[in-house]
């Protein structure tokens, strides 16, 4: 095999090495660097990354130790307290409520669903409406875009079905006909080829994106399912559901790897760390447990709150996870210990969605009480307050270089901060 190119991953940081085969065959494969922080010895790392990698030979050293030094300097960026952000745009995006909204991968577009039946999608650095996508008979409730890609859509609608959209000119590719009731979550794999809806009929549904094809009814829960998300690698998804348990299911056979059996309460929320090796779920038993995916084990509950759990995250590198609570509190876990590193207090209001910045430095969390927070992951002391939204604010999420903050509110309104 021989080396063709560099190419960095800054969040979560890591190194791909393009290579071709003596066939003529180019492929990659990616060195994950996790781990990576200010103060790690960059000289030893790169001898352990040539002594490890056969691609990589002494001759290259200079140039792991440059890429080491460049995703260093992404993060450091990334902890800059003085960091403020200002309010750029706010877009009274439809004719009734939003429900959601989320960027694409690096945050130059992100859409937004409503009550009106509709979807939008926007250019983030003009505030201009690009394309709206309509033939729903119902509310838009769940939306995604194929993240990395961002060249489709899906939306989830109570009117059953959910939809597969060109991002672009807002062509419908596909509508998916097959759940007996409301569809209230879906989620593209990371590989762009399939799609997976949750619905209230108890089951999820994966799909094929390009053909539209239903490949497998996911059945074995017994009330609502609410929250489903892909791991990294696309072959496994995570449900989380009323019946108080969530499930993994292996996307080859549609069948149930384990059941998460522990929670004294509903499921609200799920999701993988990037190494796949670990799902963290939030209950409103007031809770968040930690589990083991190759085993199904819970080998931590995360306590502390005392009110519902509305919204779990991982940081982008998994070393931490965040929580947000019905108790007007946030709080955060180092993944490693699972003990509470941070209590972020101050909202009035009830936290429905809290997410990391790119960097694991920041939160932000969306609060009924009208303000998005960001928050200093060490001290768990308030940043700014992001004020302006006249209702409860339901979605929050930073764009991939985490200088600029969506947040939708039940004012009919989504707003554009910039840093």
């Amino acid at each position: 095999m021989r080396l063709r190119c560099f190419l960095l991953r800054y969040y979560p940081p890591g190194i791909t090495l393009e290579y071709e085969t003596s066939a003529g065959q180019v492929g990659q494969k990616t060195i994950d660097l996790l781990s990576l922080t200010p103060s790690t010895n960059l000289d030893r790392l790169a001898t352990e990354i040539i002594q490890a990698e056969p691609l990589l030979t002494d001759k290259y050293r200079e140039h792991v130790l440059q890429y080491l030094g460049r995703l260093v300097e992404k993060i450091i960026a990334g902890n800059n307290p003085k960091q403020t952000f200002y309010l750029f745009k706010s877009l009274r995006a439809h004719m009734l409520p939003l429900t959601n909204c989320a960027f694409n991968k690096s945050g130059d577009k992100f859409v937004t669903g409503s009550y009106d039946r509709t979807c939008k999608v926007w250019e983030t650095a003009s505030g201009n409406e690009l394309v709206s996508l309509e033939g729903h008979r119902n509310v838009v409730y769940s939306v995604a875009f194929n993240n990395p890609y961002g060249n489709r859509v899906a939306t989830g609608s109570f009117d059953k079905t959910c939809r597969i959209w060109d991002a672009t000119n807002g062509r419908c590719f596909h509508t998916l006909v097959g759940h007996m009731t409301e569809i209230v979550c879906l989620a593209f794999n990371p590989q762009s080829t399939l799609i997976s809806t949750g619905s209230m009929d108890n089951t999820a549904k994966v799909w094929d994106v390009e053909t539209g094809q239903e490949l497998h009814t996911l059945y074995g829960h017994c009330a609502e399912i609410v929250s489903l998300n892909f791991n990294t690698h696309g072959d496994l998804i995570v449900t989380g559901s009323f019946d108080h348990t969530a499930k993994l299911w292996d996307i080859r056979t549609g069948k149930t790897v384990h059941t998460l059996q522990a929670h004294r309460g509903e499921i609200s929320s799920t999701q993988f760390n990037f190494a796949s090796n670990m799902v963290v779920t939030g209950s409103i038993d007031r809770t968040c447990k930690l589990w083991d995916v190759g085993s199904g084990q819970c080998v931590a509950t995360l306590r502390g709150h005392t009110d519902e759990v509305l919204d779990v995250a991982f940081s982008v590198t998994g070393n931490m996870i965040v929580s947000a609570s019905a108790d007007c509190t946030a709080r955060v876990f180092n993944t490693a210990t699972c003990n509470c590193v941070a209590s972020p207090v101050g909202h009035d209001g009830e936290l429905s969605k809290v997410q990391f910045n790119p960097q694991g430095t920041k939160i932000i969390s969306a609060s009924s009480d009208k303000t998005c927070r960001v928050w200093s992951v060490d001290n768990g002391q308030t940043l700014q307050t992001l004020v302006g939204h006249t209702d409860e604010i339901f979605s929050c999420s930073f764009n991939y270089e985490g200088d600029t903050i969506l947040t939708g509110s039940k004012d009919n309104t989504c707003r554009i901060w910039k840093s």
